[in-house]
């Protein structure tokens, strides 16, 4: 388990890194009524939302379940649920958010939780960061290679993010007044369970809304099935562990959010910009210099970088004509 105010280790290359400073700042503190939840024992197992009944809750009709805490259902698996009120935040920024923090470096995912994560690394990243993905897509079929520590200490963890279609959800229900966006996944760990965070506008910001359902897993047909034996129930100190650090992690998240998406959400694709302008440049040098090897080189690199730029696309087919033109000598 972590220590209260003791940071993970990070490298001298992330701090210099521009949004390392949100590693830097004191979390944000959990607040008091959830602290009281999380001491109070764990609820009651009617009120543990069976995953049977999952659409329920992307639809907002699950009221009849707790939407806060942690309990042992039961048939034995377990249930977390955390309701998180985020001001300031939109879900254009929670779409951003779960593909970011999964590529370029681990403090990334440090940042959201400076005492527990220590990284999390998307496979395939290439789908993660092309462009022509949807953002709110960019989970789907993705693996996370995580290490945390939601208490028993440093753990590894295999996040196997899924389009919600594939864990039974009606897709219909995205993008309306309950559900605007979700994301969810299957976790392979020593605790086998499916996740699913969704969010929707509310006051000045967002609900976001976390259910965790210990001891499912996947087989082999797709299907999400019981992962404990009959007659054998998880330990309520399990989902109580996993409640600590989940409102713990997005009460910090909510805090950073805002300001990091504003700072961050262009940052990359300036860099990609400027990447082309400077490929656009050295092709025109290459091509006055005849050096044909490097010339081919580098429009391969501006073919790379015009599917995450594509407005530089014309400018491409213009280097492309003046290299054809130039073949020829005129008299």
């Amino acid at each position: 388990m972590s220590t209260p105010g003791v940071k993970v280790g990070v490298s001298e290359e992330e701090k210099k890194l521009s949004y390392y400073k949100y590693f830097e700042q004191d979390l944000a503190p959990v607040p008091a009524e959830k602290i009281a939840i999380l001491q109070g024992g764990p609820i009651a197992p009617e009120k543990c939302i069976p995953f049977d009944e999952r659409n329920k809750f992307l639809k907002g009709e699950d009221d009849e379940y707790a939407n806060i805490g942690f309990g042992v259902a039961a048939d034995g698996t377990a249930l977390v649920c955390n309701t998180t009120y985020m001001p300031g935040v939109t879900g254009e920024m929670l779409d951003w958010w779960f593909p970011w923090h999964s590529v370029g470096s681990d403090l990334r995912y440090k940042i959201w939780d400076p005492e527990d994560h220590y990284f999390a690394r998307a496979y395939p990243a290439s789908y993660v960061v092309d462009p022509n993905v949807p953002m709110n897509q960019k989970t789907w079929g993705v693996d996370h290679y995580i290490m945390e520590d939601v208490g028993p200490g440093p753990e590894f963890l295999q996040l196997c993010f899924k389009r919600p279609a594939d864990l039974g959800y009606d897709e219909s229900i995205l993008g309306t007044e309950n559900c605007e966006s979700m994301v969810c996944a299957v976790g392979k760990s020593s605790c086998a369970a499916v996740m699913t965070h969704k969010w929707h506008p509310y006051k000045n910001g967002v609900l976001f809304e976390s259910r965790f359902w210990i001891g499912y897993r996947m087989d082999e047909d797709g299907n999400v099935v019981k992962a404990i034996p009959e007659g054998v129930s998880i330990p309520p100190f399990v989902p109580q562990g996993l409640f600590a650090h989940n409102i713990k992690e997005f009460t910090n998240l909510a805090a950073i959010l805002p300001t990091l998406y504003e700072e961050e959400k262009d940052r990359t694709q300036r860099q990609n910009i400027m990447l082309c302008e400077i490929a656009l440049y050295l092709a025109e040098m290459y091509r006055i210099d005849g050096k044909k090897t490097e010339y081919d080189k580098n429009l391969r690199l501006l073919e790379k970088y015009i599917k995450r730029v594509p407005q530089y696309a014309n400018e491409v087919v213009i280097e492309k004509a003046k290299d054809r033109i130039s073949v020829f000598e005129y008299v």
